[in-house]
């Protein structure tokens, strides 16, 4: 019979491999905003949020802290890493001086409020229980502050009925990640990482009911938007074809009637 640890422990890798892709997810962003040498309007807050999100989940896990919890550390110190080339590129291609001192100020201000919460748990909680309840308290507020974000997303499908701007592969994979992480934490029950995720495997699972519900009447605008381009583009060929027409240098066709012969001298 396979034990309810070796469960976890397999529940907790795949959590890492799906995590890591969601990590990953905002890699075509900023592709493109090295090939435009520009984030032009794109914002780091939500790098900047993930980062935050990361180092106090990292806190958590660490065996001074919450024991037994290496997975949480791996996955979440992969994530420090890669928010911070993120964050890191933004700085090379940010256009204004003051963005960057901005971005830098809030980067300083995250480390250290997690090394405050470090030093302060370590020398007056001298419990692991005590230890995981502050930071993992800690953990659970940046989280469901993170998951306020789909919301805005949620509220512009609904208001437009279109779902153009909510990727169905982030959605599901979201929720994936969820489900996962959830019932790694039932196995030994943890509540600070079962009900973030389980708050995310709501959201996902919400935003996939839009989906299917607004799927339909996405593609008709989408092919209504084709149709009026391609009917402009129809118009304003058209009027250069009579503008050439009418000013008698491309004409296809001569002009019916009587063609006045040029005045000679």
């Amino acid at each position: 019979m396979v034990s309810p640890d070796a469960v976890r422990t397999v529940l907790g890798i795949c959590g890492n491999v799906i995590s890591f892709f969601l990590f990953l997810s905002p890699l075509p962003t900023f592709i493109k905003i090295c090939k435009k040498k520009s984030v032009e309007q794109y914002s780091p807050m939500p790098y900047l949020a993930t980062l935050m999100n990361c180092l106090v989940w990292t806190l958590y896990g660490m065996p001074m802290v919450h024991p037994n919890s290496l997975l949480v550390i791996t996955i979440n110190g992969i994530g420090i890493v890669i928010e911070l080339v993120y964050i890191v590129l933004f700085l090379v291609y940010c256009n204004g001086r003051k963005e960057r001192v901005k971005v830098v100020l809030v980067v300083l201000a995250e480390v250290v409020f997690v090394a405050f919460l470090t030093l302060l748990v370590l020398t007056l909680a001298h419990t692991y229980t005590l230890r995981s309840t502050i930071v993992g308290s800690v953990c659970l507020v940046f989280n469901i502050m993170m998951y306020a974000s789909p919301l805005t997303v949620m509220k512009l499908v609904i208001k437009t009925k279109s779902v153009e701007y909510m990727p169905f592969t982030l959605s599901f994979v979201s929720l994936a990640n969820g489900i996962i992480w959830t019932a790694y934490a039932c196995i030994n029950f943890d509540p600070f990482i079962v009900i973030p995720n389980s708050l995310g495997t709501l959201s996902s699972l919400v935003q996939l009911i839009l989906y299917a519900t607004f799927y339909k009447s996405t593609q008709i605008q989408i092919a209504d938007r084709k149709a009026q381009i391609h009917l402009s583009e129809v118009v304003i060929k058209g009027d250069s074809l009579s503008n050439k027409t009418t000013d008698g240098r491309d004409a296809t066709s001569p002009v019916s009637g009587t063609m006045t012969p040029p005045h000679k001298k």
